[in-house]
């Protein structure tokens, strides 16, 4: 048997090529004869049959030994001169069948191409919609991302500095160490205290103890609100590298 391979080739040429090359020269004559271009247009029509036929076929029937063979010895006998087999199969098989069935046909070929139509008007308002939908996604995008973000009030800005600043001079005024007068007494009660039970007086030499020196309220007020005042100075001073940070960004945009 000849090779699978070799045997394709032989076909593209006696199959294809060499018709394709004769009804060229049939076409162009001075006079061509209306017998020889009827005769290569059934050919053709009957390669075209076999062509779309083979694609099913050979799945079912290829395993057949001299399938390849068979079907080369076919294509050379629907042309060849002597044989001319194409009038021969077109007028007594595909003829008679394609008349009969004529309408069938033309009436599901028309079905087919309303099903096309109506499928590719389908998607194409699919694809209109979706190609819509994202190009409307992309610009709000866009839009959201070239919109600067609203600053807060300024007078909202101003309370929640005047809290930060009531909180950290309340949590410095807890931080602030008991009151000496209230430390100096407890320690000279104990003391008494202590020398009474004892029964231990006190060294004549020695001089009274005197008390450290009290400090006054005035200056821990003053303490106090100088802190307040430095914190609320540094609220304003960030305020006001914030507003210029604002309005350089502005005049950039």
């Amino acid at each position: 048997m000849i090779g699978s391979f070799l045997t394709r080739g032989l076909v593209m040429v006696f199959g294809y090529a060499y018709p394709a090359y004769e009804c060229f020269k049939s076409v162009e004559k001075n006079k061509p004869d209306i017998d020889q271009l009827r005769f290569w247009c059934q050919y053709w029509i009957l390669v075209a049959v076999l062509t779309v036929s083979e694609r099913i076929g050979d799945t079912f029937i290829s395993w057949v030994p001299m399938y390849s063979e068979a079907k080369l010895a076919f294509f050379i006998y629907l042309w060849y001169p002597k044989t001319k087999g194409t009038g021969y199969v077109y007028e007594s098989f595909f003829r008679p069948y394609i008349s009969k069935h004529e309408r069938e046909i033309d009436r599901s070929l028309m079905e087919l191409r309303t099903m096309a139509v109506d499928a590719a008007v389908l998607y194409w308002q699919k694809a209109g919609n979706y190609i819509q939908t994202k190009t409307f996604d992309i610009l709000q995008y866009v839009a959201s991302q070239s919109t600067p973000k609203p600053q807060p009030d300024n007078s909202t800005r101003q309370h929640d500095l005047n809290l930060k600043a009531q909180k950290v001079v309340a949590h410095e005024e807890t931080k602030e160490p008991s009151s000496p007068v209230a430390s100096s007494s407890s320690s000279s009660g104990s003391n008494t205290g202590t020398g009474t039970d004892t029964g231990e007086t006190e060294n004549p030499d020695v001089g009274p103890t005197q008390d450290p020196p009290l400090p006054d309220s005035d200056v821990l007020t003053k303490e106090k609100e100088s802190k307040k005042e430095s914190v609320v100075e540094e609220a304003k001073e960030s305020e006001r590298v914030t507003r210029a940070r604002l309005r350089k960004a502005t005049s950039l945009q």
